[in-house]
């Protein structure tokens, strides 16, 4: 491929990789069995995009969701989401309950009693669907990656 076509394509091949949204680097937790220990995700909005909330105003539309697929030693972990902020925009009659720039996604885990010491990773996705004053885009996910140190 010629050079003045690759340099074309990069901005829309990098456009493709962020999806309107980026997950920051997630800070190792470490903790003793039985422990309780917190994690804080970094989520980063493209500017001029929003996601809905976790708990969109309408019904149909799709909400920003933590899922965890595999917590190793680690139990719990239900994800408490910022505030929403309530927007209004010209494609919905109604304002908008959604999230833009950057915010942070808790989750409290306890290290279970039987954790075997030692590192390890719990992971999960995070789904959303991005939209612009005018268009949505369709939904995707994000994997997430905690990685953790039982002591």
């Amino acid at each position: 491929m010629p050079a003045s076509i690759a340099i074309l394509c990069l901005p829309f091949l990098l456009a493709q990789g962020s999806g309107h949204l980026t997950v920051g680097a997630v800070r190792k937790v470490e903790g003793k069995r039985n422990a309780a220990v917190e994690v804080k995700i970094p989520v980063a909005v493209q500017a001029g995009f929003h996601v809905n909330s976790n708990t969109p105003s309408e019904d149909y539309l799709i909400p920003l969701k933590l899922v965890w697929t595999a917590k190793g030693a680690l139990e719990g972990g239900e994800p408490v989401y910022p505030k929403a902020s309530i927007e209004k925009y010209q494609f919905s009659e109604k304002s908008l309950s959604v999230f833009t720039g950057s915010f942070e996604i808790a989750a409290a885990f306890k290290v279970a009693a039987n954790a075997s010491a030692g590192p390890g990773v719990a992971t999960g996705k995070l789904s959303y669907q991005a939209c612009n004053a005018t268009t949505c885009f369709p939904p995707t996910k994000v994997d997430i990656s905690v990685p953790y140190q039982v002591d």
